[in-house]
């Protein structure tokens, strides 16, 4: 098993079926949370619906389509961060967050973050991530700006979340905007 330290007190570690009833437990704790933004805590309802989740992804994984990571503080897992899609082949992968209150307001996704941009562009080549928000989701706004993404655009009312029709932000970024990023300017 490995780990990348996030915090003192906190980790990014894969996050895998056998993880199921601790993710399940805290999807409970952070359901109203989570899907006020996202559909992803719908998904998992109980034991085998939570496990299944998480085969999903293990599968995917092993395609090399999508990746899951949990997010970790004082030994509980309290939100996580994903490729959503990954596209090897063409050189563009999405990335998606989640977290419940208790992971909020440590910098634990912005660094969780950090560390996805950099295996994406560095280690794997690619060409450029999306990052997919609500416009109202601040949190996911500001981590975007943050990462030194561009806002695209807004599709209007493009899908569908607790059967009303929602927009959602487009962002980007290049590999060349974060190779810029961090390379120091003389």
């Amino acid at each position: 098993m490995f780990a990348i330290p996030l915090a003192e007190n906190a980790e990014l570690r894969p996050l895998e079926p056998w993880h199921a009833p601790e993710y399940l437990e805290h999807i409970e704790r952070g359901r109203a949370h989570i899907d006020a933004w996202i559909n992803w805590a719908a998904l998992a309802i109980d034991l085998d619906s939570a496990r299944a989740v998480l085969q999903r992804y293990a599968d995917r994984q092993a395609a090399d389509t999508a990746r899951l990571y949990g997010i970790w503080l004082d030994g509980t897992l309290v939100g996580g961060v994903m490729f959503v899609q990954f596209d090897a082949k063409g050189g563009t992968c999405e990335i998606g967050v989640w977290t419940e209150p208790a992971g909020q307001g440590r910098g634990l996704i912005t660094t969780a973050v950090r560390h996805l941009i950099d295996y994406a562009f560095t280690v794997r080549g690619m060409h450029r991530i999306e990052w997919h928000n609500k416009p109202e989701n601040l949190r996911s706004r500001a981590v975007a700006q943050r990462m030194g993404f561009t806002l695209e655009g807004v599709l209007r009312e493009s899908y569908l979340h607790n059967g009303v029709h929602q927009d959602g932000e487009v962002w980007s970024l290049l590999t060349h905007e974060w190779k810029s990023r961090a390379t120091p300017t003389g």
